[in-house]
């Protein structure tokens, strides 16, 4: 066996200092519009922009908070955000997860034509098949509606299913085999066993697609119309036109306290998310 010199040993130190050095580098300029963000919506106007930058107010004030909440209804924009969030991850996280479990373990003619068939569908961009897509849901009355943000859900999801294919196939088939032994048909075996042990997977899926709906500015944008309707990223997007200027630090207020429940439940989530990204990437 050969010997780890001391000379050897300092230099794997050296690099492990200097990809820490780069990662804390890299997390920090990550995090500082998010500092700035927050430490704006605490600071009087005219400490905005004051040059040099202060990162923190002299004095911390929640008038911006209050006049934030008086511009924008943000509680209301929250709930019809999670009016549409929440369909659209059961319909989501259900339905890929089906197809995936079909895709894993059964045998069928053609199965590998449609499986690229369906990742080729991720590589159309949103923004090809955003018209057509529009005038189609406009045409069956459904235009002003939370339909067209949440329906189109009950048909899966491309990456998530790739994503808990891979999940699946980690699986022993002697889980399955033991079940059909004992009488359990194909969706028992799915509900009782596939279902359970890709938790982490699951909750890892449904925080993307709570977090692509939450952020979703664009879709929503297009489909709804009336302001008793709009989500939050709408209400944040018209917030300057609401209060006819750029208010900067009620600006920040509200896009913080946009931001408190995708904060939250990643926190909360976080050690089932990790797991699933690490347990989804592993084949074999």
């Amino acid at each position: 066996m050969k010997r780890t010199t001391t000379g050897e040993v300092w230099v794997r130190r050296a690099k492990d200092i200097v990809w820490y050095a780069v990662a804390v580098l890299g997390a920090v300029v990550m995090l500082l519009p998010f500092v700035w963000m927050v430490s704006t919506s605490f600071k009087v106007e005219n400490e905005i922009f004051s040059m040099p930058i202060r990162w923190f107010p002299k004095a911390a004030t929640i008038d911006n908070y209050l006049r934030a909440l008086e511009v924008v209804p943000i509680l209301k924009c929250m709930l019809n955000t999670l009016i549409i969030a929440i369909p659209k991850i059961i319909g989501e996280v259900f339905v890929s997860a089906l197809v995936a479990f079909g895709f894993a373990r059964f045998r069928f003619k053609g199965r590998s034509f449609l499986f690229m068939v369906m990742l080729a569908t991720m590589m159309l961009p949103y923004e090809v098949t955003m018209i057509p897509t529009f005038m189609a849901w406009s045409a069956l009355g459904f235009s002003d509606s939370y339909v067209p943000l949440v329906l189109p859900a009950f048909c899966g999801s491309a990456s998530f299913i790739f994503f808990l294919r891979m999940y699946f196939e980690t699986v022993p088939r002697d889980y399955e085999e033991a079940a059909w032994i004992d009488g359990a048909k194909n969706l028992k075996v799915f509900w009782m066993i596939f279902v359970p042990l890709a938790k982490p997977a699951l909750i890892t899926i449904s925080l993307w697609s709570f977090m692509g709906t939450w952020n979703d500015l664009l879709g929503q944008l297009i489909y709804i119309d009336s302001q008793p309707k709009y989500t939050i990223q709408l209400a944040l997007a018209s917030f300057s036109s609401m209060t006819g200027e750029t208010l900067w630090g009620p600006l920040m207020a509200a896009s913080f306290m946009a931001l408190i429940p995708v904060i939250a439940l990643l926190l909360y989530a976080q050690k089932y998310f990790m797991e699933g990204v690490k347990m989804g990437g592993v084949k074999g």
